[in-house]
């Protein structure tokens, strides 16, 4: 008999229609007969797995770019990538650092890297600390108020409304009344 395909199981398909596996030798020498294959029958080394064209688009999203448009190349690879920023944060380390800039050149551009100190002015900032205080502080007054009307209070919310004095006495060192607003001469003399 004269085959004429095989599949990946190694299935024959004869002339006449059957199916075979042909005849092979055990490592032992001992020789295994051909075996006869039912009509119909597929192995699961023949069975082909389902593509579902839908999810194989899903999972390449992005890939393929815009539709129509040209294709975009990489400037540098990944790593190369990389190696070049962590070389620019180097160069932006030394510059800030007090290295002379003899040899580096600056395009005036800010990078993110770039380490600017800023001088805070002292009034600004305790004016913003005092507006984060007065916050609290009404926050905390609602809370108490609410219990006061019967209201039942997280044990966090009642940790909030015990800070109510700490948080008036931090605003009056801030040179701020109980609302968060100036107090009348602290601030600068009026011309």
């Amino acid at each position: 008999m004269s085959a004429t395909s095989s599949t990946k199981s190694g299935i024959q398909k004869l002339d006449n229609g059957e199916a075979v596996i042909p005849a092979s030798t055990r490592s032992d020498g001992t020789v295994r007969k051909e075996i006869r294959v039912k009509p119909g029958y597929k192995p699961p080394e023949d069975v082909e797995v389902y593509k579902n064209r839908t999810a194989e688009g899903w999972k390449n999203r992005g890939k393929g770019g815009v539709p129509g448009a040209a294709p975009v190349e990489e400037k540098l690879p990944p790593h190369k990538a990389a190696a070049a920023k962590n070389a620019r944060r180097r160069e932006a380390r030394k510059k800030a650092g007090g290295g002379s800039e003899n040899g580096i050149e600056d395009d005036g551009a800010a990078k993110v890297d770039d380490v600017v100190p800023v001088e805070l002015d002292p009034e600004v900032e305790a004016a913003k600390e005092a507006r984060k205080l007065a916050k609290k502080l009404r926050q905390a007054r609602e809370l108490k108020e609410k219990n006061e009307k019967g209201d039942a209070l997280l044990p966090e919310q009642f940790a909030k409304v015990i800070k109510i004095q700490e948080l008036i006495r931090q605003l009056d060192s801030l040179g701020f009344d109980g609302d968060g607003e100036k107090k009348e001469g602290e601030g600068k003399p009026a011309d």
